[in-house]
């Protein structure tokens, strides 16, 4: 493999904090089209064992210097056209792998809205500003006389645009825009202030009505909420270093040479420079800084509850009732096969308004013994807790789940549903999407937008670009890390696997339902317009139960079948009795099999997959209660311990939902008896806790706990 690819490999290692070696290979693989599930599982010996955390960084900056290069091509076309380009100024725009320095040298040059600059440019009164920025004596006014015109009125007009002219030089001055910039990086504020009339509509934002801290230590969900409040007409922000002093006297020193009259003129223009073109640029930079920052930080929140929430215990292969719960219109129901077929569905009124308790009682009862019910999912919305509290009432030997209904209003209405039951309407669409949700949280969420899932926090505020990007690499993350049934995953599901995407995976669906079921991974060639590249990147996280070859169930990759041929016939054993006996397996010298292409990681993890054939790395579902007695917000008081449900973790705690139709958060500081960083290392998205009630806002619908 030519790991020499790009010359930008080695600012990427530094970026990223790899070896250079790492960069260019890793790079080189990404380039030869090659996913990041794929090198970071079946390329270890090339990329160093990198995971995938650190595959996609380094996948992110290098196509940032990839926009970054094309960036500089233009800037560097446009001087020269303009007849400006240096030796001196390609060597530095060349050089340059910072955005804003690239964009500071490329200020002088870049065509602009008419300024104050041009227009006194258009009168004539550059060389004015030349002999006035020179600084070498003079009478000025006597001299800004001799540019009076029918265009220009007065002297000071002259001296004026003369200022305009020197200001538009100093705020072009690359140095001097970093060395502002590196001073607002560290020592701006960034202030609110409430706009006034607002103070009703405004309430929920009263905590930044009038706040000052400072920028580069303020928490990213606070950066995307005042910039929400702003955007919504509430506050004002500004950011700007408390004391300026330091900037003017350093531009003073640079610019401003002894007391004359056109020094004092000089002074005068810098200051302008500074206050009219220079404060305002920056301020927006570094504030766009920090919302990026923030983005960053808000995306990975989503993305790690999204890889926990797709992640969560299954309950496998069980026949469920699944209940979506409701006042007025009843709850649906709907009964499902092990496999999530959909195999009845109707309607019961267990409750008010219009309550048949009767009726709906007689109606499971007798859809759990016609279709020998194993388990029962209720949604988690309106009417959640009384539906529970029914089901539980009838002692029905099932298991009981309460299941998050996020998202299933949007798949119910979705082109994937519709697809998929025609002849059904959207309330009974949802109720499937709930009970699937808990026999497989992932293949059933896979089907929905991720951004509708319900687990991100600030999230229509963030870059929705890079936010579906990041989501979608962690949707494929997940799905590779399970491993997918190529003879009963859905379409949507065969679409995140690695190398596959929407069309093949619409052509490998087609395939089976004209040819029947996979007998081998190796049948995949028969696929339309899937080729040689396409396998190779799919193949290993495709598993074919009870097919032809016993590996086409494993995690091993069929590029190293024969290798694992080998190692049973050296073992004196079919490659069935090296899965099946675990002694054999581990009394093979794997030493003996390293080779230039293949070493220990590579080899350890065949090992590994002959361990766990099949393997589903998730936990099996399990069952739980909320306390009896609590079902409203009502019901709560400070100091009571409840049974919760982890359902959001955001940067500044979580949210754990006790049964009452309002989570409840448990602040970062709250989390345990010793400090937390990340609320991640202490809670996962659906785990059990325990949580005490520390106090109760009934009516902002508040509810404040303590993890216990």
């Amino acid at each position: 493999m030519n790991t020499n690819t790009t010359p930008l490999a080695g600012i990427v290692a530094e970026l990223t904090s790899v070896t250079p070696k790492q960069a260019a290979t890793t790079i080189a693989l990404i380039d030869s089209g090659a996913t990041i599930p794929f090198i970071a599982r079946y390329r270890k010996e090339a990329t160093g064992a990198l995971d995938e955390v650190k595959i996609a960084d380094i996948a992110t900056q290098y196509a940032r210097l990839q926009e970054l290069e094309a960036r500089k091509a233009t800037i560097l076309k446009t001087i020269e056209e303009q007849g400006a380009l240096t030796d001196e100024l390609r060597k530095k725009i060349e050089h340059t792998y910072d955005s804003s320095t690239l964009e500071d040298l490329y200020l002088p040059y870049k065509p602009k809205r008419r300024t104050r600059a041009q227009k006194a440019k258009e009168l004539g009164l550059e060389p004015l500003a030349k002999i006035i920025f020179a600084q070498r004596g003079g009478d000025i006014e006597q001299l800004a006389q001799g540019y009076v015109n029918d265009k220009v009125a007065s002297a000071d007009d002259a001296l004026q645009g003369a200022r305009d002219i020197i200001a538009e030089w100093v705020a072009d001055d690359a140095e001097v825009r970093d060395a502002v910039r590196n001073v607002f990086r560290r020592s701006a504020d960034v202030t609110t202030k409430l706009v006034k009339g607002h103070e009703e509509d405004a309430a929920k934002y009263a905590d930044y009505f009038d706040r000052s801290e400072n920028l580069s230590r303020c928490p990213s969900h606070r950066v995307l909420a005042m910039m929400r409040a702003e955007r919504e007409g509430f506050i004002r922000i500004n950011v700007a270093p408390e004391d300026t002093t330091g900037i003017t006297n350093r531009l003073n020193r640079k610019y401003v040479r002894g007391n004359s009259p056109a020094s004092r003129c000089v002074e005068e223009a810098v200051e302008d420079a500074y206050d009219r073109l220079i404060a305002p640029s920056i301020a927006t930079e570094i504030l766009s800084e920090a919302k990026e920052k923030a983005d960053t930080e808000a995306i990975r929140v989503f993305a790690d509850n999204l890889r926990q929430l797709l992640l969560a215990a299954p309950l496998g292969a069980k026949r469920v009732l699944a209940l979506d719960p409701g006042f007025r219109t009843g709850c649906k129901v709907v009964c499902l096969d092990e496999h999530g077929q959909l195999k009845h569905h109707s309607v019961i009124f267990p409750h008010p308004p219009h309550p048949d308790v009767m009726a709906a009682e007689a109606e499971i009862r007798n859809l759990c013994n016609k279709y020998k019910i194993e388990a029962i999912a209720i949604g988690n919305g309106t009417a959640s807790r009384e539906t529970e509290s029914f089901v539980r009432n009838l002692k029905l030997d099932a298991q009981i789940f309460v299941v998050s209904e996020d998202g299933a209003s949007v798949y119910s209405a979705s082109a994937t549903a519709r697809e998929e039951f025609p002849d059904e309407d959207v309330t009974v669409r949802g109720a499937v999407s709930i009970g699937r949700r808990l026999i497989d949280p992932l293949a059933e969420l896979v089907k929905i937008d991720p951004k509708s899932i319900g687990v991100g926090q600030y999230q229509h505020d963030v870059d929705q670009t890079r936010l579906r990007d990041q989501l979608r690499i962690t949707v494929e993350s997940c799905v590779n890390s399970v491993g997918v049934d190529l003879n009963t995953a859905s379409y949507h599901l065969l679409s995140y696997v690695s190398g596959v995407g929407p069309q093949l995976a619409k052509n490998i669906v087609d395939y089976r339902t004209e040819n029947g079921s996979f007998t081998s991974r190796d049948e995949l060639h028969k696929v339309p317009r899937l080729g040689p590249k396409a396998f190779e990147q799919c193949a290993g996280f495709l598993r074919v139960r009870k097919g032809s070859n016993p590996l086409d169930n494993t995690g091993v990759h069929p590029e190293r079948y024969k290798l694992v041929a080998r190692m049973a016939k050296d073992a004196g054993v079919s490659v069935e009795t090296l899965i099946a006996d675990h002694a054999v397996r581990h009394s093979i010298n794997l030493h003996k099999y390293v080779t230039e292409e293949v070493g220990m990681p590579t080899l350890t993890d065949i090992i590994s997959y002959l361990d766990r054939p099949g393997l589903d790395p998730r936990q099996r579902a399990v069952e739980f209660r909320f306390a009896e007695g609590v079902n409203t917000i009502d019901d709560i008081r400070t100091g009571m311990e409840l049974p919760g449900i982890v359902s959001n973790i955001t940067a500044f705690g979580c949210f754990v939902n006790i049964g009452v139709h309002q989570d409840g958060l448990v602040h970062i500081s709250q989390l345990a008896d010793h400090f937390v960083k990340d609320p991640n290392e202490v809670v996962h998205l659906g785990e059990h806790v325990t949580v005490r009630v520390i106090d109760v806002d009934t009516a902002r619908k508040r509810i404040s706990l303590k993890k216990l």
